[in-house]
Parts: structure tokens; sequence; C-alpha cells
């Protein structure tokens, strides 16, 4: 089951970046559950940027693989794939309630979205990066589900902050750009405030359908 979605999703996603994807106003419309096994982009709300993550290191902090907000909307490097955590009963096509912990894993790479206490390149604050691998994951990797609003459970036109776990930091972007790592991408990382900046939404994707009676 697993396999086959992925074959399907990686054939999609072959045209999601040119007019096939469901995108935030027509998606948002009808209200789309994001569920287990959906592979996603998510939009930075105030820059626009997409969570963005590719095959270059930090020179600092870690070491690991960088993650940055990427300007473009064609670029399929800014897919991630919705897990649950490994000792979680979820399946695929599962909703997801505000106040879950989930995972996001680089559709690319198959890495994990994750943070931990080295400092961020340009602000200093917690870095995010991928980390692991399929097999290899651990807290690093865990992300609290926050719906602003009144929803409960997930759907793309809601918007959404992500707490991690081990430090308690909220995904964060700003208007701050890398110049050599990653020329015109702009900084992503985890800050200990809750803030405007904190604020993302589901763009452009596919979404596994919910499964029956979820």
């Amino acid at each position: 089951m697993a396999f086959s979605f992925f074959a399907v999703a990686v054939y999609l996603l072959v045209t999601l970046d040119s007019d096939y994807a469901s995108t935030p106003a027509d998606a948002a419309s009808e209200g789309v559950q994001v569920t287990y096994g959906s592979t996603i982009k998510l939009m930075h709300e105030k820059t626009k940027f997409r969570l963005h993550s590719h095959d270059v290191p930090y020179g600092s902090g870690s070491g690991q693989q960088s993650v940055t907000g990427f300007p473009n909307v064609q670029d399929a490097n800014s897919y991630w794939i919705v897990k649950p955590t490994p000792d979680s009963f979820a399946k695929q096509g599962d909703t997801i309630k505000s106040g879950t912990i989930i995972r996001l894993q680089h559709m690319r790479s198959r890495k994990w979205l994750h943070s931990h206490l080295h400092a961020s390149p340009i602000s200093g604050n917690m870095e995010v990066s991928c980390f692991g691998g399929e097999g290899e994951s651990d807290t690093g990797d865990y992300w609290r589900l926050e719906i602003e609003g009144s929803g409960k459970t997930w759907r793309q036109d809601q918007r959404i902050r992500l707490r991690h776990v081990d430090t308690n930091g909220y995904l964060h972007s700003h208007n701050k750009k890398y110049s050599r790592i990653a020329d015109g991408q702009q900084e992503v990382c985890g800050v200990s405030d809750k803030k405007p900046d904190n604020i993302w939404l589901v763009a452009e994707g596919v979404y596994f359908p919910a499964a029956e009676g979820k």
C-alpha cells in the first residue's frame, strides 16, 4: 500500500508544478483534509516562501542538510510527506487533530525536518535542518501541530504553527536571506516565542484521501 501510493505520488509530482497541483486558492474553498501520507508544500504566510531543502549542508552548527524558505513555487525540493511518529497507531489516510505530534519527511532526500539547539546561521536562533532517513529518526524530528482558530482537524485552508517537541521552538522564517549557501533563499529557524512569522499554510500537494469514517 505504501509503495503503491509513493509510486503514484511520484508520477503526479512530475506534473504538480505545471498546473496539476491543488493550490491554496482552489483547494481552500473545498477545505481539503491533510491526512497521513499526503505530500505537501508549506507556505510561510507572511513572505509566501515555501519550506524547502536540498543537498547543501550548513557550513556551521550541525553541518546537516540545510532547510530554507524558497521563493519560487515550481521546485520539487519543497515537497514534504506527512508522517506519524513511529510509536503511533495512525495509518495512511487518517486525519490529524490539533495537538498531534507529526513528522515531515523531505520527499527528495527522505530525511526528516529536524531541529536542535545549534545556532541558525543568520539570526542565531535554533537551527532547523534535515536529518536521518528511512529507518533513522529520533525525537528531534517531532513537531506538534497547532491549528489557529476553532478548527480541530487539519485542513488545507487553516493557518498552523509547528512547535518542536524537544526544544519548544516554533518553526519560523523571516525576510533575512542567504548570500552564499542558498543565494536568495531565506532562513528557516526555530524561535521560542509565538509570533506572526510562525504561521504556515498548506499550499500545493497530493492529498491522500481520508480513511473511511475519519
